[in-house]
C-alpha cells in the first residue's frame, strides 16, 4: 500500500507513522480495469473502497433500464453501498471502475479489526461521512433548487478537471440531464 491513504487520513486526524504502518496490514490493494465492476446488483456488498488513482461510480439501472449514476470517486474519495455493506443486504447499485484504477479495499471484519487496533480512524471516518453526507444535502437541495443548466455550470465550476475524466453520458446522468441536453448547453457557451 502506498502512502496516498495515510496522508489522507493525516488530513482530518493525527495519525503517526507507526499507526500507517499498521494500516498497511489490513488493506488489500486491487488494480481494476476500466469498465470493471466490483459490485453488481443484487450481491451483497463485502468491501469499503478508497481510490488511489483512478475513479469510480455508483449507478443503478432504472426500469426502462437506463442507468442512473448517483455518485463518483477520484483519488482520495471512499466508495461503498453503506445499506448493503452496514446490513447484509443484496445491493441495489452496481460499482464499476470509471477509468483503470488502483483502489484499497476493506472488508467489514477487517474495518472492525481496524477501529479496535487504531481508534483513531473511528474519528477519521465520522469527518469523512459527515463531510459526504453534507456534500449529499446540497447536491439534493441542488437538484430541487437549480436549473438543468444551472446544475451543469454548478458542478463543472466545483469540479473543472473531473469533467474531462468522466464521459459525458455519465455526467449527464448524475445531473439528472441526458446527453443531448449536456451537449446543446456546452454548444450555447462556445
Amino acid at each position: 500500500m502506498s502512502d496516498i491513504l495515510a496522508a489522507h487520513i493525516r488530513r482530518f486526524v493525527g495519525f503517526t507513522t507507526e499507526e500507517a504502518a499498521m494500516l498497511n496490514n489490513y488493506a488489500s490493494t486491487l488494480v481494476v480495469k476500466k469498465k470493471s465492476l466490483l459490485l453488481q446488483e443484487g450481491q451483497v456488498c463485502r468491501h469499503n473502497y478508497f481510490v488511489e488513482k483512478g475513479c469510480l461510480r455508483m449507478f443503478f439501472t432504472d426500469e426502462k433500464g437506463a442507468e442512473q449514476t448517483n455518485q463518483f470517486a477520484i483519488e482520495n474519495w471512499w466508495m461503498t453501498d453503506y445499506g448493503s455493506y452496514t446490513n447484509g443486504s443484496p445491493s441495489q447499485f452496481y460499482i464499476q471502475a470509471v477509468e483503470h484504477s488502483s483502489i484499497l479495499a476493506f472488508s467489514k471484519s477487517t474495518e472492525r479489526e481496524l477501529f479496535t487496533a487504531l481508534p483513531v480512524l473511528d474519528q477519521y471516518f465520522r469527518r469523512i461521512l459527515e463531510k459526504s453526507f453534507g456534500a449529499t444535502q446540497w447536491r439534493i437541495r441542488y437538484i430541487f433548487s437549480q436549473s438543468k443548466e444551472e446544475r451543469y455550470w454548478h458542478f463543472c465550476s466545483l469540479y473543472p478537471d473531473f469533467i474531462q475524466r468522466i464521459p459525458q453520458y455519465m455526467l449527464a446522468s448524475y445531473l439528472g440531464l441526458t446527453p443531448e441536453y449536456v451537449s446543446e448547453i456546452r454548444k450555447k457557451k462556445s
